[in-house]
C-alpha cells in the first residue's frame, strides 16, 4: 500500500504527515508514506487545496488535517479492498 501527503510543507502538511505515521502504527497496515512537495506532482492528483492524502493513489481528503483515528478507517478499508 503506498500513502501520500500532499503538500508544500506547511505547518498544516507537516501536521498531516505526523497524523498519517501515528495511524500507520495504529493500524499495523504496512504500507510506504511518503511526502510529495513539488506543486506539479500534487497538480496531477487535481487537488486544489493542500495538505491532501492519498491512499492507492486515490485521494482521501483535502484542505483539512484528519485524526489519526479517521485515517486509521481508510487505511483498513484499503488494505481489506487490496487483499
Amino acid at each position: 500500500m503506498n500513502v501520500k501527503v500532499l503538500g508544500t510543507g506547511c505547518a498544516r502538511c507537516k501536521q498531516l504527515y505526523a497524523e498519517a505515521q501515528k495511524a500507520l502504527a495504529q493500524s499495523g497496515v504496512a504500507a510506504s508514506l511518503e511526502k510529495v512537495e513539488k506543486i506539479d506532482e500534487i497538480m496531477k492528483f487535481g487537488v486544489m487545496m493542500t495538505p491532501a492524502l492519498v491512499i492507492d493513489a486515490e485521494v482521501k481528503c483535502s484542505g483539512r488535517v484528519p485524526q489519526a483515528a479517521e485515517i486509521v478507517s481508510w487505511l483498513t478499508t484499503a488494505a481489506a479492498k487490496a487483499g
